[in-house]
């Protein structure tokens, strides 16, 4: 396990999302998760998304939504390239396609004062 794959636990406060090697992981009240840091839609990295109120990650491009346990997108883009706004018949292909590439999850822990990606 390279130094890459862990942060300090005081740098993940609750309700926070951090890049940590290629994993964007996040606190969702207490709850660590590790996901693969690139969105299914256009890349964007999901390290500097947020937690929404149901504890979905959510892009900080075009507001995605996944389910961090299971890796896969449960809304589709708000948009697309520059443009943000409806988008129903995109975001149905985008979604279409997401389903068979979810993001990879990974464990994350806590141990001692560092948050580890196993």
């Amino acid at each position: 396990m390279s130094s890459s794959d862990r942060i300090p636990a005081r740098d993940l406060p609750p309700g926070t999302v951090r890049r940590v090697g290629d994993w964007a992981v996040g606190n969702r009240d207490g709850e660590l998760f590790g996901v693969s840091r690139r969105c299914r839609h256009q890349l964007a990295d999901l390290s500097e998304g947020s937690i929404d109120a149901d504890g979905c990650l959510v892009c900080p491009w075009h507001q995605s939504r996944y389910d961090v346990e299971s890796g896969e997108m449960v809304e589709g883009p708000r948009g697309f390239l520059g443009y943000h706004g409806p988008a129903p018949g995109y975001s149905q292909l985008v979604r279409g396609y997401a389903r068979f590439l979810k993001l990879r999850v990974r464990r994350v822990v806590r141990r001692g004062k560092d948050v580890v990606v196993e």
